[in-house]
């Protein structure tokens, strides 16, 4: 596992089409939690229109594309994405391993989310931004629900070594994950597994931020873990599943190089798209 990036370097400004878009910095759609099979169909279509009006750099998914891994959710996704025509980054939730079917879930857990990935992934690249994927959703653990993150040794030392790859690049770096590295600031316990250290390192070895999903409210925060500072970013839903009030929404991640990260949420509701003062959320 390593750096979503080019296979060789454009210059500043070139898209990979071949269309120069001047000295722009990088705009990511960042979506998470979609959850097709009870997706909100009117929030995917205001992102739809908010793709094809603004026509970002890449659409950035962090999991849970689906319900229940349905062969039919991972159909209805790879439809929804394909027809987007922008470069599409995808990592794995909790929820797009087999529900029904626990051979495959403890044999080949993320067979279904691969086919997509290579379906509908790839493509992305920026002189401003790299993204380096971190798995934190695992097909069984210890403990209930097995629906919380887990950072395993070996994917966290994958995603070491490609920052470690990274070292010197003048470019921003965020590190895309489904969970949560850390819970909320009031919680007396971390739900992820791991996330305390993985923070903690990631941040050290020079990530400017890590951007998720999974509990289907939006945040952005700068949180310190030994010491070690770096930036939570995270987004809502685009499905019925809401929690706390909180709309269905999406953001607007734009990136220039050296840390500059700047991001407004995006709320979607049916007939609109508002982009409300987060400190409300």
């Amino acid at each position: 596992m390593g750096p979503i990036r080019c296979a060789t370097a454009l210059p500043r400004g070139l898209s990979l089409d071949g269309g120069y878009r001047g000295l722009m910095p990088t705009r990511l759609f960042h979506i998470s939690d979609v959850h097709f099979g009870v997706e909100d169909r009117a929030a995917l279509d205001a992102v739809a229109r908010a793709v094809a009006d603004e026509r970002p750099d890449a659409l950035v998914c962090t999991g849970d594309l689906t319900q229940r891994a349905k062969h039919s959710e991972y159909a209805a996704a790879q439809a929804w994405f394909a027809s987007l025509g922008v470069p599409v980054v995808l990592e794995p939730g909790n929820h797009d391993m087999p529900y029904y079917n626990p051979w495959e879930r403890f044999t080949d857990p993320f067979r279904r989310y691969e086919r997509l990935k290579a379906a509908v992934g790839g493509g992305f690249c920026s002189s401003d931004v790299v993204l380096v994927p971190l798995r934190t959703t695992v097909s069984a653990q210890t403990r209930f629900p097995w629906s919380d993150g887990v950072v395993r040794p070996a994917a966290l030392q994958a995603t070491l070594d490609a920052l470690a790859a990274l070292k010197g690049d003048p470019r921003t770096i965020i590190v895309i994950a489904h969970h949560p590295l850390l819970g909320p600031q009031e919680a007396r316990k971390n739900p992820t597994i791991g996330g305390d250290e993985a923070f903690a390192r990631i941040a050290a070895a020079g990530a400017d931020a890590v951007i998720s999903g999974h509990v289907h409210v939006p945040f952005d925060e700068q949180r310190e873990v030994d010491g070690r500072s770096m930036r939570m970013i995270g987004t809502g839903t685009l499905s019925t599943r809401l929690r706390h009030g909180a709309p269905p929404s999406w953001r607007v991640i734009t990136c220039a190089p050296g840390g500059v990260i700047e991001t407004r949420l995006r709320i979607a509701a049916a007939t609109t798209v508002t982009q409300p003062d987060e400190a409300a959320l």
